[in-house]
């Protein structure tokens, strides 16, 4: 009998779990993917435009046989299963609270026809790694030391090749399942869809990786791998991205990273309130500002017309390429959160908004990482100095200078004083002062 791939956050032939299970029936397979409404009213704008190139991607590597269709998931699946007779739908598995919630509404509509569901987007999947008592970890480093002793799977062998694919061209009356894939106009700095993931992947091996340990927290270089897009629509699966690692101080220090976010998934999948709120409670009482002055003050930031450059730098980076290097993504975050006192929630919600990679669990942990309201020994007393910081990882202004044009004349770009450009505004609070009254503030809920 005929099955269903339901693509969703794997946007890939290659390295598909699900995929593998779908063939294995002997039968046909209809490649399908539901634009859900929900997701595109929530999503910024370069999510969108990656979402819709790489399923364009996808479509062209299946010679056209891919099928789109636009609604609830629980009504659209169990349509196009019934339509061609499938005995299943085959997914990849979702650990977030929306994806839950999502696959157990299309679980109950589908009757008797099986939601199949293996793999995941992570190299190991969320629960997976407990504590000895059974309860999942709460800190980075023993969670890595678990992680990195349990280990993963090696890639699962998928291609085009592995199914023979069900052209929805050939659906009965099938004309009104289709739906066109949006053409948004949106500019992306780098192409999307599982080829481009996979040639980037590769470049990004050869020519920096050996360097990255020692250069990551560099903006002014380029030399991240900017895979955070492609990770986020599953266009590679980071198995793919593991086998290549060898033993290097540069390959072990990426393997970090994509424990990280491993980390991050499995904190959001076992307390799915912190999507919004604070994991940890106990600063659900901490003071923050609002009404008109914090609302002037939080346009600024969104701007990058703080008057502090690295800052700026960052917030006009995000504005216009929907990216951000991550070491100023902390700059930005802690000056927002610590500086200006404004909830996590507001730069979280705005970073959505504006990333092509944007991340339930990645973005709001990292937000609150940096509010001290997370995961780990929560550094809430730490608050960067937006100068120093500039003039540690942007020595020499040149990230600084490539984001804020009114600054391209300036020497020293860290510590302007009467060579500030008219055009460019000061500061519009006082770091120290600020770093004073946020410590009070944590003082007051400890």
């Amino acid at each position: 009998m005929p099955t269903v791939m339901w693509f969703r956050r794997d946007l890939r032939l290659r390295d598909l779990p699900a995929l593998v299970d779908a063939a294995q029936a002997d039968g046909e397979v209809l490649a399908c993917y539901v634009l859900d409404p929900r997701l595109h009213t929530s999503s910024g704008p370069r999510r969108l435009q990656y979402l819709h190139d790489a399923l364009r991607d996808l479509r062209e590597q299946l010679d056209g046989r891919l099928l789109v269709t636009r609604g609830r998931p629980e009504t659209q699946i169990p349509a196009v299963a019934t339509r061609i007779g499938a005995s299943a739908v085959h997914v990849s598995d979702d650990f977030t609270p929306f994806g839950r919630r999502r696959d157990d509404a299309v679980r109950r509509a589908l009757g008797e026809i099986t939601l199949d569901a293996s793999g995941s987007p992570y190299l190991v999947s969320p629960g997976r790694i407990t504590k000895g008592d059974g309860t999942p970890y709460k800190v980075f480093s023993p969670f890595f030391d678990a992680w990195r002793r349990h280990g993963w799977r090696a890639p699962a062998l998928s291609a085009a090749t592995t199914a023979r694919w069900i052209d929805p061209a050939d659906l009965g009356g099938g004309g009104d399942l289709r739906t066109e894939i949006p053409h948004d106009g949106v500019a992306l700095d780098i192409p999307a869809g599982e080829r481009a993931a996979l040639q980037h992947w590769e470049d990004f091996v050869e020519s920096e990786l050996d360097g990255y340990a020692d250069n990551r927290n560099r903006p002014d270089l380029d030399v991240t791998s900017r895979m955070s897009a492609h990770l986020k629509f599953g266009t590679i699966h980071p198995r793919t991205m593991a086998g290549d690692l060898g033993g290097g101080n540069g390959a072990q220090t990426y393997l970090r990273e994509l424990a990280f976010r491993d980390f991050y998934a499995g904190v959001l999948y076992e307390w799915p309130h912190s999507v919004w709120w604070n994991w940890n409670t106990g600063f659900d009482d901490i003071r923050v500002d609002d009404g008109p002055a914090a609302e002037e003050l939080f346009e600024a930031w969104k701007q990058g017309r703080t008057g502090f450059p690295i800052v700026d730098a960052g917030m006009r980076q995000l504005a216009e390429i929907g990216w951000m290097h991550n070491r100023v993504r902390m700059i930005v975050a802690s000056f927002l959160v610590k500086d200006l006192h404004l909830p996590w929630q507001w730069g979280a919600r705005w970073f959505l908004e504006q990333l092509a990679d944007g991340d339930m669990a990645n973005n709001q942990h990292g937000w609150q990482w940096t509010a001290g309201c997370g995961t780990d020994a929560a550094p809430f007393f730490r608050v960067f100095n937006p100068s120093t910081q500039g003039a540690k990882f942007d020595p020499d202004g040149t990230y600084v200078r490539r984001w804020v044009s009114e600054l391209s004349g300036v020497a020293d770009v860290h510590q302007m004083g009467d060579d500030r450009p008219a055009d460019y505004p000061a500061p519009i609070v006082d770091h120290a002062r600020e770093r004073a009254e946020a410590l009070r503030r944590y003082a007051e809920i400890g």
